[in-house]
């Protein structure tokens, strides 16, 4: 086991114990100190005398970077398998043994298994990539499963380490963001077997309000993006230089699909400066894309990838920003050039194609929301057609389901759909009272809309007007107070933080006052 640290000291000792607490599985844990100056070297000395499957290594000079000091706690184990963990993250109790066990049990180089990304201080876990690991598998090369290199996380990955060795498998020097992404085209061009297990194998901690956000959440600077691309365009030519060409389309395509929707979600929030870099980055990337290339993406990140090509200059911006969502979210005007949907008049390159054909569950249909909050909450769906689309489909009933996010369980409420204008509009009402059922929480509010043909279409509702900036006092019979903030998540769907009883509102107030300092 690798770990490696720099001026984490607060952390790092629980990555270490998480490590150790593994079991016979892992026969050392060599960390590495990248020159820290605020005593985590001293942390795992006193880690090391205590614990003798620890060694320490301490780097005289920080690298800047992640790969340095992996790749030197790569040539100091001696173990003969490997996975890697960062300062800040655990492993769950059972890791190393699901993946040791796959890897020996199939023959393999190479085991991998469920990342959760955990929000803290919240303990909101999402899972990466879960439809890679929903069941136990055998992958006889990457090629037999593309959707392997979606996952570009190191972390959650167990290695033989001569294979790795005998293919030079090893991440960029210095600092170089994103040397995931060059490490794991490095694997996967070396053509390894890959088992896959569905047990949760690591624990990445997302901690966005921390001194120094991770290189995943610092993405409000321009250099996050051109570092972004330039490792994803380093990947390419290392499948292609592999002939892996069905590789390098995979990556490609990926990059569409996943990377690209994240920063144009965002782009809305960015300065003008960012906005124009940030496109023009983008495009020159583009540049490069053939017509098959684009086709091979999904049908929102083909169609944001070819308004970018046909415009030289921001535009439009709240609009892409909601097609890029999941799930994504086509805003009116719905434009038309040579008979077909359109992103816009004036860019009839941009084509909107297989959006006729599409599903009725498939189309990406907009439902705006207006919520009023008093001692019922009153809230208001208006849903845009699409193209006569989901006219043909023929919607009739709207659910409203409220999930607390995290949970299973939902409120859910129904509605008739009346036509209205070009769209069509549901009313729902309901007490606040059960939203405090599951203590203070966030809930996430979704939208089914009920088709006589096609079934059920299921999609995030929208904010449809400004949110008040605080959060309203609602009086409750049970629990004395309830504070509801109606927001709108990253990616711009709307949802209701609730705060329950007097002593949760005392949290909440403490807690602003401490983000304020």
């Amino acid at each position: 086991m690798i770990v490696i640290g720099y001026d984490d000291a607060e952390h790092i000792a629980d990555a270490v114990r998480s490590a150790l607490a593994q079991g016979p599985a892992v026969a050392e844990v060599v960390a590495v100190d990248d020159a820290s100056t605020d005593g985590t070297g001293t942390v795992l000395d006193r880690l090391a005398a205590r614990h003798p499957r620890l060694r320490v290594i301490h780097r005289r000079v920080n690298s800047g970077g992640c790969g340095t000091p992996r790749n030197e706690g790569l040539r100091a184990a001696r173990s003969p398998y490997v996975m890697f963990l960062d300062s800040d993250d655990v492993l769950p109790d059972g890791a190393v043994d699901a993946l040791l066990g796959a890897a020996l049990r199939h023959g393999v180089p190479v085991a991998a298994g469920l990342c959760v990304r955990r929000e803290l201080p919240q303990r909101l876990d999402t899972h990466w990539q879960p439809g890679l690991y929903r069941a136990a598998a055998l992958h006889p090369s990457p090629e037999h499963r593309p959707a392997l290199l979606h996952d570009t996380l190191c972390v959650n990955k167990l290695y033989a380490r001569a294979f790795l060795t005998e293919h030079a498998v090893a991440f960029p020097e210095g600092r170089y963001p994103y040397e995931d992404f060059v490490f794991s085209a490095r694997l996967l061009a070396a053509g390894p077997a890959v088992a896959t297990v569905p047990d949760t194998v690591y624990v990445w901690h997302v901690r966005r309000r921390a001194a120094r956000p991770s290189i995943s959440l610092d993405r409000d600077r321009i250099a996050n993006w051109h570092a972004r691309v330039r490792a994803h365009q380093r990947g390419v030519e290392i499948y292609r230089a592999a002939g892996r060409d069905r590789l390098a389309l995979a990556a490609r395509v990926k990059f569409l699909d996943h990377d690209l929707r994240i920063y144009v979600r965002e782009l809305p929030r960015r300065d003008a400066v960012y906005r124009h870099a940030w496109w023009r980055a983008a495009r020159a990337c583009l540049a490069g894309y053939g017509e098959a290339e684009l086709t091979a993406a999904r049908a929102p990140a083909r169609w944001i990838a070819r308004v970018l090509l046909a415009a030289p200059a921001p535009r439009d911006l709240d609009r892409l920003a909601q097609l890029a969502a999941r799930p994504a979210r086509l805003l009116p005007p719905y434009a038309v050039a040579s008979g077909g949907p359109v992103w816009a008049e004036d860019l009839p390159a941009a084509v909107l194609d297989g959006l006729a054909s599409a599903p009725a569950r498939r189309l990406p249909v907009t439902v705006d929301a207006t919520l009023r909050l008093r001692l019922r909450a009153d809230l208001t769906l208006h849903v845009h057609d699409l193209y006569g689309l989901l006219a043909t489909a023929r919607p009739h009933t709207a659910e409203l389901e409220l999930r607390p996010r995290g949970g299973t369980s939902a409120l859910v409420l129904r509605a008739p759909l009346h036509p209205e204008g070009s769209g069509w509009t549901a009313r729902l009402r309901f007490g606040p009272g059960p939203l405090a059922s599951h203590g203070t929480r966030t809930w996430e509010v979704r939208v089914g809309l009920h088709c006589t043909h096609g079934g059920v279409l299921r999609t995030a509702a929208r904010p449809a007007d400004a949110l008040p900036r605080r959060r309203i006092p609602v009086p409750s019979l049970r629990h004395g107070v309830l504070l509801l903030r109606p927001y709108a998540t990253g990616g711009g769907a709307l949802a209701v933080r609730v705060v329950v009883g007097v002593g949760g509102v005392l949290v909440a107030v403490a807690r602003r006052l401490r983000w304020r300092c």
